[in-house]
């Protein structure tokens, strides 16, 4: 009699954030070798956020590009290769420099599965870096995710822990489509736990990070962090129970995690980083309202970056980024609206 038994569990190393998108990186290029890394100073450099030092030294300068400061022309180049059956990964330093490159992606990688009946796949995953806190002021710190969640052709992640930053960029890397991982400056020197070899996270599963009963706090990225010390201290301090939900990816949106944690709490908030006004969260609202309307015991409450340009000055940077505080706050609102 043969006894199947489960496969034993990865073993798991403590690595940061960065050597977690490394990780990722120089697995899929030892994998397949259809796949190369392109953009502005991610070989002899190693990347501005070091997440691509010591691949070009392994795979050489034809799988490492470094490319001239010019974003249209080098994703329209990865854009071509990847018709061409190549799988290019391209490094856009800044996601403000994704406008840059906006006709390419948006109008051309986004679009050509459709425009030739399926006939051409894209498999373009474009990693980027978003976000506040580093004093980089208004042109090196926004948050675009939104403008690719609204144009369909796109799968976008948004990874807040080192594994997932692994695991998520490994399946974008052997999408046959467009998918872009956008990583937060602040999170590369975190650590975590991050399974050893071939590890993908499937994207469209959101991940419950804190249990709660009293009410769901949604958010993706850095605003997880955000979220769970908020969660801590109400916790802590006041005994209230908040459920803390990591997106992981805003295309495809996993309503049913969220639908189901507002069904038992009745109470939502959410949180990003990005610029309140047409963000994730009025999008996620506006489901939750249509879905879960008659589950919902108060007004659902969004907290997020202020509608105005991120500011240069540090003390004013931080005034602009929503912090534990804010999210505390609103979930006492919800609490008080009940």
């Amino acid at each position: 009699m043969t006894v199947s038994t489960a496969p034993s569990p990865p073993t798991q190393r403590t690595l940061t954030f960065r050597d977690a998108v490394r990780e990722a990186l120089e697995l899929e290029l030892a994998r397949d070798p259809r796949t190369f890394i392109m953009g502005e100073d991610i070989g002899a450099y190693g990347g501005v956020y070091k997440a691509t030092a010591g691949l070009l030294e392994r795979f050489g300068p034809e799988r490492v590009v470094d490319t001239p400061i010019a974003e249209a022309g080098f994703v329209g180049t990865a854009i071509g290769a990847a018709l061409a059956g190549k799988r290019p990964i391209v490094e856009i330093m800044f996601m403000d420099f994704v406008l840059v490159a906006a006709d390419q992606l948006l109008n051309q990688a986004a679009k050509l599965r459709f425009l030739s009946g399926d006939a051409v796949r894209v498999p373009l995953t474009v990693r980027t870096q978003h976000g506040v806190g580093a004093g980089t002021g208004a042109q090196h710190s926004q948050c675009f995710e939104a403008f690719f969640a609204h144009v369909p052709g796109f799968a976008v992640a948004v990874p807040a822990f080192p594994a997932d930053a692994k695991g998520l960029l490994a399946s974008a890397i052997r999408m046959d489509d467009p998918c872009l991982v956008v990583e937060h400056k602040a999170l590369y020197p975190i650590k975590g736990d991050v399974p050893e070899g071939e590890y993908l996270v499937p994207f469209g599963q959101a991940r419950i990070v804190e249990a709660g009963d009293d009410v769901t706090i949604v958010a993706y990225g850095r605003a997880v962090h955000i979220a769970l010390a908020a969660a801590a201290a109400l916790r802590e301090r006041e005994g209230i129970g908040a459920e803390v939900i990591d997106l992981r990816t805003v295309v495809p949106l996993d309503m049913e995690t969220v639908l189901g944690s507002v069904r038992r709490t009745g109470r939502l908030v959410v949180v990003h980083e990005a610029h309140r006004n047409v963000g994730i969260g009025a999008e996620i609202a506006a489901r939750v309202g249509e879905l879960a309307w008659g589950d919902l015991r108060a007004p659902i409450r969004r907290v997020a970056g202020l509608d105005m340009p991120v500011p240069y000055a540090q003390p004013l940077e931080a005034a602009w980024l929503p912090q534990p505080d804010d999210v505390a706050a609103a979930v006492r609102a919800v609490l008080r609206s009940t």
